[in-house]
């Protein structure tokens, strides 16, 4: 009989096509959902995490739980009460999955959460990070370690947990790749602030593949920099989108304090930069990249 992966944030860009993958290989796949909408070959069950509701059926049926869901980080301006939705939409919605799997009678084998690099903090220059390195101190450093924190009271109850700490997806199906790719098109392409600052990327497929193999792996438990095997700098991962698309780069870098004046505190998510190895998957793991060249990735996802 197949096995069911109970997806929360499923119909996010990372959940829709990990979905499509999870039931190409053979898995049965259900949503925790804050609405009843039919999708289909998957069962939605409803919660509601502000209020801590969540239909017990999701629980008592799922052998895995991938989660996924929390308010978009880079969505809007990080205003007091962005910054509070952020934080708590992946703590409370951890907890709540937590306690469920208290109350519940269930067979679940696997907890495998998302995390993010912004643990180390939003800009570490070309300081070589591994699983190992300790945790920044700015705002995304502060609820990343919350997140995870969170994720540990499911790993208390005896559910294997993995932890992802995802770096920038490269897709066209949303996030960062249209932005940056949008002006390089219209021949506005440039770097940003220095150009210099690194740029941990992933392509979606192998992150979405990375869930799959710590679902099916026994091995596999705690934190992995869910990153491809070399960072670049801002104005490499540029010219790397001009060079795909077959356009010119003739625009000096945009100045950071523009970057600034346009998108504030949220700044930092493109003018800050992270060296992040994939020590662990590199040394632990027999897992093998699709897009591991960073030209291979981005022919993928902007070759017409």
């Amino acid at each position: 009989m197949a096995q069911t992966v109970l997806i929360t944030g499923g119909t996010g860009t990372i959940g829709r096509r990990l979905t499509e993958l999870l039931l190409q290989d053979g898995y049965q796949v259900s949503y925790l959902s804050r609405t009843l909408k039919p999708i289909a070959n998957v069962t939605v069950y409803q919660w509601d995490v502000p209020k801590g509701q969540l239909n017990p059926q999701a629980i008592q049926t799922a052998d895995h739980i991938i989660h996924l869901a929390g308010a978009g980080i880079a969505d809007e301006r990080w205003t007091d009460a962005r910054k509070n939705e952020i934080l708590k939409s992946r703590t409370q919605s951890t907890e709540l999955l937590a306690q469920a799997l208290v109350k519940n009678t269930h067979s679940v084998k696997s907890f495998i959460a998302s995390s993010a690099i912004g643990y180390y903090g939003g800009d570490t220059a070309d300081r070589p990070l591994t699983e190992t390195s300790p945790a920044g101190n700015d705002f995304l450093a502060q609820v990343t370690r919350a997140w995870e924190r969170s994720e540990d009271l499911v790993a208390a109850l005896g559910i294997r947990t993995v932890k992802l700490r995802t770096g920038v997806v490269l897709t066209m199906a949303g996030g960062a790749l249209p932005k940056l790719a949008q002006p390089v098109r219209l021949g506005a392409g440039a770097p940003i602030g220095s150009g210099q600052q690194y740029i941990s990327w992933i392509h979606l497929d192998d992150l979405c593949r990375l869930y799959i193999e710590a679902i099916k792996n026994e091995s596999w438990q705690g934190v992995y920099n869910a990153v491809a095997p070399t960072p670049v700098t801002n104005e490499t991962l540029t010219r790397a989108i001009a060079k795909t698309l077959g356009r010119p780069m003739l625009l000096p870098n945009i100045p950071g304090f523009v970057i600034k004046l346009m998108f504030g505190e949220l700044a930092v998510t493109v003018l800050g930069g992270n060296y992040v190895l994939n020590k662990r998957i590199a040394e632990e793991t027999n897992f093998r990249y699709s897009f591991g060249d960073l030209d291979r990735a981005l022919e993928e996802e902007l070759q017409e």
